[in-house]
């Protein structure tokens, strides 16, 4: 569910149904992070520590691996964009697993669904690029959905936790554009640093050692997941384009909520269904219809 991000070389040796196999898988694991968050007792700053020791590893090595040569030293360096990616990444990490500990998954899912139409509105703010028909309505749509799931909040104690979420997909949409603006940055090297970044932050403001050993493992895992899902994604992306890619990784949305329902029972309020049924099907209805677009247009 954080941003997906990607700098490495395309492939060109076909392999487009292992590509797809990866891309669904990837969207498996990032489902799995509301489960992991909800089970952990821990607090928000000791899971983004744990997560961001072991994930930033796992990362890293991978980076080093795929970007093996002469100039791989040369690629490693942030710069100021890499560091602005880094620290954007950070501050929406961190709002992402607070997010879980505040509200239902199937809210926290839901409204980051709505990330790539926000990413539009930020794109057309920051960098001028005109916002297609369809995207406009989309987004009108899943504002609707957010809408009704904030208002079911009032009163409750979900309501921070939503806004904890709107403030997590407005990162994630700007680290989306920085991306594009930034074409030449580091992105998924700046991701791990995002993640050491937390780790660091984590050991000054809690005591990540003062857990039982049933959530250390569980956070090891959740660091382990997280990798899993970027580095899929990573691989996944460069064998299908990006329209199928948008629309295979939708599935996170409905296996997020399944996942919260068969692993911890979370049911959420009627607000909850009844808004996410609206973003849910704007959300899935756009990524058809961009794809049959991309399937149908001729290339350039």
């Amino acid at each position: 569910m954080d941003a997906r991000p990607i700098d490495l070389p395309a492939r060109t040796d076909g392999g487009h149904a292992a590509g797809m196999a990866l891309v669904t898988a990837s969207a498996i694991f990032f489902a799995l992070a509301g489960v992991f968050t909800r089970s952990i007792s821990a607090g928000p700053w000791t899971i983004v520590c744990w997560r961001g020791l072991v994930g930033a590893a796992i990362i890293a090595a991978y980076v080093f691996w795929r970007g093996r040569g002469p100039q791989m030293w040369s690629s490693l360096r942030l710069g100021k964009r890499g560091w602005a990616l880094a620290v954007v990444g950070a501050l929406s990490s961190i709002a992402f697993i607070a997010a879980f500990k505040l509200t239902y998954v199937a809210n926290v899912t839901i409204i980051y669904a709505t990330v790539p139409f926000m990413a539009a509105g930020l794109e057309r703010v920051l960098m001028g690029e005109r916002t297609r028909k369809s995207t406009v309505i989309a987004a009108a749509m899943s504002l609707t959905g957010v809408a009704i799931m904030m208002l079911g909040g009032i009163g409750t104690g979900s309501l921070a936790g939503n806004l904890m979420a709107v403030l997590m997909t407005a990162g994630c949409a700007l680290y989306m554009v920085l991306i594009r603006k930034f074409t030449d940055a580091p992105v998924v090297w700046s991701g791990a640093v995002a993640a050491f970044l937390l780790f660091l932050v984590g050991c000054v403001v809690t005591d990540p050692l003062d857990v039982t050993g049933h959530d250390a493992i569980l956070m090891c895992a959740f660091g382990v997941s997280f990798a899993a899902a970027v580095i899929l994604w990573t691989e996944g992306t460069l064998l299908v384009s990006a329209s199928e890619s948008g629309l295979l990784g939708s599935t996170e949305v409905p296996l997020a909520i399944l996942f919260a329902w068969l692993f911890l029972g979370e049911v959420p309020p009627q607000a909850s269904l009844a808004g996410g049924a609206i973003v849910i099907v704007a959300i899935f209805g756009y990524a058809a219809l961009d794809f049959r677009s991309a399937r149908t247009d001729p290339p350039l």
